[in-house]
């Protein structure tokens, strides 16, 4: 049986791809975001390899050599998505140079060592579902 073109090792440009379904693209918790937040999710989700699902960081030392230039932006845009309930902190960074670690929740948080206490039972998969969309101000 021959392979499907849709499926051959050609189909697509070589590398890793970022995992967002379109129920998630078609939230009200994802549409209602700022698009400083969406590109954050984007480049939060560009860090997942398939086992790492609450091991991802957002701080400007990782996300400068992305494009990203202001510790404010990233902040809010962090607050955003986990105020939606796209993200989840698995662990609280503290200073001097812990980062916190964030999981997407359209996927099951991966079993992984590091976690604070009481992480793993506190995530809610799919919990941008249950959120309402934000109403952000007219300027």
């Amino acid at each position: 049986m021959a392979k499907s073109k849709r499926h051959s090792s050609s189909s697509r440009d070589a590398g890793g791809f970022v995992p967002i379904p379109w129920m998630v693209l078609d939230s009200l918790a994802y549409l209602g975001l700022s698009h400083p937040a969406k590109a954050l999710l984007l480049e939060i989700a560009r860090q997942f390899h398939g086992d790492d699902n609450g091991r991802m960081i957002v701080t400007l030392a990782h996300l400068k050599p992305r494009g990203w230039t202001s510790y404010d932006t990233i902040q809010r845009a962090k607050q955003e998505l986990l105020d939606a309930g796209l993200i989840y902190e698995t662990v609280k960074g503290r200073r001097p140079n812990r980062a916190s670690w964030y999981a997407l929740t359209w996927l099951s948080l991966d079993k992984l060592d590091g976690y604070d206490q009481g992480a793993t039972a506190g995530f809610m998969r799919s919990a941008y579902l249950k959120t309402q969309p934000l109403h952000r101000q007219a300027v």
